[in-house]
């Protein structure tokens, strides 16, 4: 992300961005899933849990499940869930068509997920040690 994006504290439209600043607590950004609906479903992260920060998502268009601890909840455009720091969790598009979401974290978990995207490997090992390092426990893919 450039220098620029980062220091954005307004953005007219979010779409496919997000707005951090540094030294602010929140990040938010717009997402967007092309579709699942599979069985099993196609999960946009793997089962996880952080331990220090909460997360949020507010469906836009379409819908999420949000695997929080042993619960799996359906998510219709409109409605928000959160997941409170120490919580297992993950999601998905249940639909077959496309899914657009807030998602509301911690700079931390933003960090997070940037240092995953720039990952070479995927195994397991590479996983867990990302994860760690951002106060966060990977626990595998459901």
């Amino acid at each position: 992300m450039s220098e620029a994006a980062r220091d954005e504290i307004f953005a007219a439209a979010l779409a496919g961005r997000r707005i951090q600043h540094d030294g602010a607590a929140l990040v938010v950004a717009e997402w967007a899933d092309p579709g699942g609906g599979h069985e099993p479903p196609l999960h946009i992260a793997p089962l996880h849990v952080h331990h220090l920060d909460d997360e949020a998502w507010y469906v836009l268009d379409g819908a999420l499940v949000a695997r929080v601890a042993d619960r799996d909840v359906e998510v219709p455009a409109g409605g928000a869930v959160l997941v409170p720091r120490g919580t297992p969790h993950t999601y998905w598009n249940p639909l077959p068509g496309p899914t657009r979401y807030l998602i509301v974290m911690t700079a931390r978990i933003a960090a997070l997920i940037d240092a995953l995207h720039a990952l070479e490997d995927h195994d397991d090992q590479t996983l867990a040690t990302t994860f760690d390092t951002y106060a966060s426990t990977y626990l595998g893919w459901p």
